[in-house]
């Protein structure tokens, strides 16, 4: 069976090593980063022989988080363009299998709308991975306009991942812990601060309207679905039209036209069921989080839902070859 995955990160160190440690607020320096510095820096060595040894056809590439979004508008979009650059030349002859999605420069969003474009002009890029929060200011800002603009226009979608927390968030919710100094990472990012954070800023996209302003949008959220099928139903009667928000239609409407899922990280069947029940079998995609989480976690899950072939076969290529328009 054909399978593609969707959240799988690089980071390669000749960019990297480029942005300045402060900004980082001392992320990646847990020697849980260290140990996977090197399987992030890698493509066509061992995730490569890993994908072969578990039966995943292709991969679509996405830049970690030491990225453009860290610098400011004069140094980002350069960086932006040379990143993209060099992951096209790493993945040239390997176009069966790896794809990726654009790194933008976030914080000169003109800028961005245009490597968006070029990086799916050029590269067969297939959208472009936001990573979070840009200079404390979410997506609905009217500043980041031209970015969805571009994305409608181009017809990719944009997979809205999480970034680090802003400092102000990191300093109250996740720092000040006994025995640990600076901003706890398991808590403030990849054990739940990251997930709750994409969840806000998602029901700040529909509270603010922003879909319906591009309903031709696609968005693409991880973590099966970053907590918010857990709480559809509650979170349905919150944001009815006309409860205070700008969004026209419902929540679950709005979910069901616009937002689509991956697995990445959960290889649990429970959360899958819900995610079913909520966003339903045609918004599912499978995706494994490598190198954070092991090819062998993702297949051994994929192998064990309890679905007809056909809906596995929707999760494990059908959805994202319909909406990255991936060619066998």
């Amino acid at each position: 069976m054909r399978i593609v995955t969707l959240e799988e990160h690089i980071s390669l160190p000749e960019m990297a090593n480029k942005i300045p440690k402060d900004a980082l607020g001392g992320f990646g320096q847990s020697e849980v980063m260290q140990r996977l510095a090197p399987k992030l820096a890698d493509i066509s060595g061992e995730r490569l022989q890993s994908m072969d040894d578990n039966g995943i056809t292709m991969q679509v590439l996405s830049v970690d988080s030491s990225g453009a979004n860290l610098l400011g508008s004069e140094d980002g979009p350069a960086f932006a363009s040379q990143y993209n650059d060099l992951i096209a030349i790493e993945i040239a002859g390997l176009e069966s299998r790896f794809t990726a999605f654009a790194h933008l420069p976030m914080t000169a969003p003109l800028a961005a709308a245009d490597e968006l474009e070029r990086a799916v002009t050029e590269y067969n890029f297939r959208g472009a991975m936001i990573r979070g929060l840009t200079q404390d200011q979410f997506l609905d800002h009217p500043r980041f306009a031209p970015i969805f603009e571009r994305a409608e226009k181009l017809d990719v979608p944009i997979y809205l991942h999480p970034g680090l927390p802003p400092k102000g968030v990191a300093d109250l919710y996740y720092s000040g812990l006994p025995n640990h100094s600076g901003m706890a990472e398991a808590i403030g990012c990849y054990g739940w601060g990251w997930h709750s954070e994409t969840a806000i800023h998602v029901l700040r996209l529909l509270f603010a309207g922003v879909f319906d302003m591009y309903p031709k949008l696609k968005l693409i959220i991880g973590h099966m679905g970053e907590m918010l099928p857990m709480m559809m139903a509650r979170s349905e009667r919150a944001f009815k039209p006309g409860n205070g928000g700008a969004n026209q239609r419902t929540l679950s409407d709005t979910f069901h036209q616009q937002v689509h899922i991956t697995t990445s990280g959960f290889f649990t069947q429970p959360p899958l069921r819900i995610a079913l029940d909520t966003f339903g079998i045609d918004n599912i995609m499978f995706s494994v989080d490598y190198p954070f989480s092991t090819n062998e976690m993702g297949i051994d899950f994929l192998n064990a839902i309890d679905l007809p072939q056909e809906q596995i076969e929707k999760i494990a290529h059908g959805n994202a070859d319909k909406l990255l328009n991936l060619q066998r």
